[in-house]
């Protein structure tokens, strides 16, 4: 069982933090010098092109909740990249004689009492297992192509020559152009917008000689906890494909595996010949031209029920272009190209390519994995303490429309949590860590104690209400926003000796990496309550309801940032803080730039900053780190260390050619999302920000920075 962990160890004023204003500034700003901002060019400038094989890092098509990964071909020829969505999972059978509502957690003493928590049991090992892996997000199926030689041979990677492949961001289309044995290839992709459909056209005379074919293949689960490739194409018993023809231009095959079915169409524009599958590829089908035109145009859509009527590709083609046209001139916008700092391509090129990954990858219904689409991690499963991070940008970016897909998790789980908060003995609702759609909870020691996703609905709530300043977003968030404060106030326990509301234990922090047994009174676990209480009684006074009590008392006698030596710490009597805890997320200074800061001094966190921004172990982080320093940087009034911090040369923080980002297992999507929120915070400023254009940035030449649809944050 791997954990995020395990993964791992392979001048300031002397002012009290600002106050939260309860609507923060218009979202429209002038871009600054220039005019308008070409968002086309900005686009083209980052254009992905490639000319050699990469086995570990795809090009992709997607629309949000279904994407396609491909290699220099084009299609999943040479590596078998994955098809991935929001709505393909898997469930191996369960123990036999055993159910999930079987199970039973682990029993430990908080505070007095004992609570059941969803810990693996050791009197129940292979449900504890079972309800760990499963669900697993499955790989849906590989399109490929299969090559053929003059002599008959079939082609491999290194038989290809004059490669060029190019990603055009702002139509969503790859253009991928080789040769074999001298003869051109040219392949396009895309994905529909609408649909979870990938459209491909080929031209080649090797279509005509019949030395080029596409082929179709389904994997069986490989039960890998993360895989790049997802699927065992080899377990070729454990699943069953049905093809039924459908006139003479499509086939629809339905996949089975164990309880899991989903459907597959396939259909194709002029003669055509479908074939398969054979004794030895037995879920491989194939489709071949007629042998005298050069052009083989097929789409591919996939779904949880047969599909009806399906696009054209051409039709499939002209709608990834308005698709993604559309998507490029909305919301906000940021252009770089006026800087002198010759960083600034980099910095811009990170900005256009995270955005165009994050809406093919991370737009669904659900809040994203780790790895978006492009593969598995933790099963596939997503974490709800990072769809902050996974989420956020999109509001400080004017993208509502694609948050609020995913946004209605807090309503969809909002019954489990109140339940799991009753069982355990709080108020409120206790949101779960790690889950898939239903909503369940994967055993595991740290799931079951981390407690930093649990204001998230507040801030989310906050950014909503922001943007939207009516009854409408009131009600929509009132009972999610009163059932978090209702546990927050609840979790937080009296302690007669020191007479104060404290947090824990038992409790894991934000890094993860403290006994969960002593963890007591964390930095930023304890702003982050004040914050979500805080904010709470904002709704209640907005409602025109009076402020709770029972809120107010706990948020006014919780238990101080903890402070040694002037600085700052991880959590309260930490011990060599500095030697031997600095490594992992520096959460501490989370709570001044990612939050507005309270209860947060000013002075203490400059000093807290100073010393995390130069003796932290920058090699023993995450992505969405460099971020979060770069936030607190600039709330302080560093904005040259802010910038550094978002190129900083960590290897947990490198955006490869694609825009794919280091800082966890491969891609790390929190990398990009923490990006762009921290950019846009940067530009548009957050509330209190110095009163000049960009206040996140230096305020010279070497930095200019048009912008424009912005949002300013907290």
């Amino acid at each position: 069982m791997i954990t995020r962990r395990t993964f791992l160890s392979g001048s300031v004023a002397g002012l009290a933090a600002p106050a939260l204003t309860p609507v923060g500034p218009p979202a429209t700003q002038s871009p600054g010098p220039g005019g308008r901002i070409d968002r086309q060019a900005v686009v083209a400038r980052h254009r992905v092109v490639r000319d050699k094989l990469d086995t570990q890092s795809p090009l992709q098509v997607g629309n949000g909740g279904f994407a396609f990964g491909v290699d220099v071909t084009g299609l999943q020829t040479f590596v078998p990249f994955n098809t991935m969505s929001d709505w393909g999972w898997h469930n191996f059978p369960l123990p036999p004689g055993q159910q999930p509502s079987d199970f039973r957690g682990e029993v430990w003493d908080t505070h007095g009492r004992p609570v059941d928590y969803p810990i693996p049991n050791p009197d129940q090992p292979e449900l504890s297992a079972w309800l760990y892996a499963n669900p697993a997000r499955i790989n849906l199926g590989r399109i490929g192509l299969e090559l053929a030689l003059p002599d008959g041979r079939a082609a491999v990677a290194g038989d290809l020559t004059a490669v060029r492949q190019e990603l055009d961001p702002w139509t969503g289309v790859i253009d991928s152009r080789f040769e074999v044995a001298g003869e051109p290839v040219h392949v396009r992709t895309c994905c529909h917008p609408d649909q979870d459909t990938v459209a491909v056209e080929i031209d080649s005379p090797l279509v005509a000689a019949r030395r080029l074919v596409a082929f179709l293949d389904f994997p069986y689960v490989d039960g890998q906890e993360f895989a790049s490739y997802v699927g065992d194409y080899a377990a070729q018993d454990a699943h069953t494909t049905t093809a039924v023809p459908r006139g003479n231009d499509r086939v629809d095959i339905t996949h089975r595996m164990d309880a899991t079915e989903y459907h597959v169409a396939l259909a194709w524009e002029g003669p055509g010949r479908f074939t398969g599958p054979d004794a030895t590829d037995r879920h491989r089908y194939r489709l071949a031209g007629d042998g005298h035109t050069h052009q083989l145009r097929f789409v591919c859509a996939f779904s949880p029920a047969p599909s009806t009527s399906l696009p054209t590709s051409s039709a499939s083609f002209a709608a990834s272009v308005r698709g993604w046209r559309q998507y490029w001139l909305s919301g906000g916008a940021i252009d770089l190209s006026e800087s002198t700092d010759p960083r600034w391509p980099e910095l811009e090129r990170r900005v256009v390519l995270s955005q165009y990954l994050l809406r093919a990858n991370e737009a669904g219904s659900l809040p994203p994995q780790e790895s978006g689409l492009v593969n598995n991690g933790w099963n596939g499963k997503f974490h709800m303490e990072m769809y902050w991070w996974h989420g956020a940008h999109w509001s400080l970016w004017n993208r509502w429309p694609v948050l609020d897909r995913s946004l209605d998790v807090y309503e969809r789980f909002h019954a489990s949590a109140r339940e799991l908060a009753r069982f355990q003995g709080f108020r409120g609702a206790r949101w779960p860590k790690c889950t898939t759609a239903d909503g369940r909870e994967s055993p595991h020691v740290i799931h079951a104690l981390l407690v930093w996703q649990q204001p998230h609905p507040i801030f989310l709530a906050e950014l909503d209400y922001r943007a939207h300043p009516d009854q409408s977003t009131l009600r929509k968030w009132r009972d999610i926003v009163f059932d978090t404060a209702d546990f927050l106030s609840s979790w937080a326990f009296w302690d007669e000796g020191t007479s104060r509301y404290i947090l824990g234990p038992p409790m894991y922090v934000v890094s993860e990496n403290t006994d969960p047994k002593t963890t007591r009174n964390p930095t930023f676990e304890l702003g982050y309550w004040r914050f979500g209480l805080r904010v709470a009684q904002l709704w209640r006074e907005r409602l025109g309801l009076d402020r709770d009590p029972g809120w107010q008392r706990v948020h006014d006698g919780l238990a101080p940032l903890p402070v040694q030596d002037g600085a700052y710490v991880l959590h309260e009597g930490v011990e060599n803080m500095w030697t031997q805890w600095n490594y992992e997320h520096p959460a501490l200074i989370g709570t001044y730039g990612w939050l507005p800061g309270d209860g947060v001094d000013v002075p203490t966190m400059a000093r807290t900053a100073e010393k995390v921004f130069t003796g932290w172990q920058f090699d023993r982080t995450w992505g969405w780190d460099f971020p979060m320093l770069a936030m607190c940087a600039a709330r302080l009034g560093r904005p040259e260390d802010a910038v550094d911090f978002l190129l900083h040369p960590a290897g947990g923080f490198q955006f490869d050619d694609a825009g794919l980002a280091t800082g966890g297992p491969f891609p790390y999507f929190p990398s990009n999302a923490a990006l762009l929120y921290a950019i846009a915070f940067m530009a548009a400023g957050w509330d209190g920000a110095p009163g000049r254009h960009a206040p996140g940035f230096p305020a010279d030449q070497r930095w200019v920075v048009r912008f424009e649809g912005l949002q300013p944050a907290l």
